[in-house]
């Protein structure tokens, strides 16, 4: 269940996989096709750029507490996108976070992934997961509202609305 086959709707095979400490490797590549509009989406500050530090931080996660998945395109063995989870101190909801390769939104490769993410998230007993996206990322809101997530203003945070998706009742396009 942690590694699966996937097809985009373009037909592109894709493996999805835990992400590895050696995976550093394949962040150069993948942070060339990403614009610094989707690092600000993602990040939440402009940046151009993730410092090798960050990216080292980024493949060292304490398994107990996180988990990140890496999706590879099988013809080429690059890196198409990350999403990570990070369990919230009481061990009964976590914190997702994803990036995908510009060009891709749009592919099904983000939607596959959440998927996948939700899937390991349930497995792991988790009750809910939740993400913070900036207003303005209409994209990332329109996949979470399909995917089920409640979407609501972030009361600590101004122009980020807060996504929570319970895992006890999940609809159906939420499922593998």
């Amino acid at each position: 269940m942690l590694e699966r086959h996937v097809i985009l709707r373009d037909g592109e095979p894709v493996f999805l996989r835990p992400l590895k400490a050696e995976d550093a490797a394949l962040y150069p590549d993948f942070l060339k096709d990403v614009t610094r509009e989707d690092l600000r989406l993602r990040f939440f500050a402009a940046m151009s750029e993730l410092a090798p530090e960050m990216v080292d931080k980024l493949v060292h996660y304490d398994p107990q507490r996180a988990m990140a998945f890496i999706a590879i395109e099988e013809r080429t063995g690059r890196m198409l996108g990350v999403v990570r989870l990070h369990d919230d101190a009481n061990n009964k909801s976590a914190e997702f976070a994803i990036l995908v390769r510009s060009h891709l939104k749009g592919h099904g490769l983000g939607w596959l992934m959440m998927k996948h993410m939700i899937a390991a998230a349930r497995a792991k007993g988790l009750n809910t997961v939740h993400g913070q996206v900036l207003a303005e990322n209409r994209t990332m809101l329109s996949m979470c509202s399909e995917l089920g997530f409640h979407v609501a203003d972030d009361p600590g945070e101004r122009d980020v609305k807060r996504v929570t998706l319970p895992l006890d009742d999940l609809p159906a396009a939420a499922k593998f």
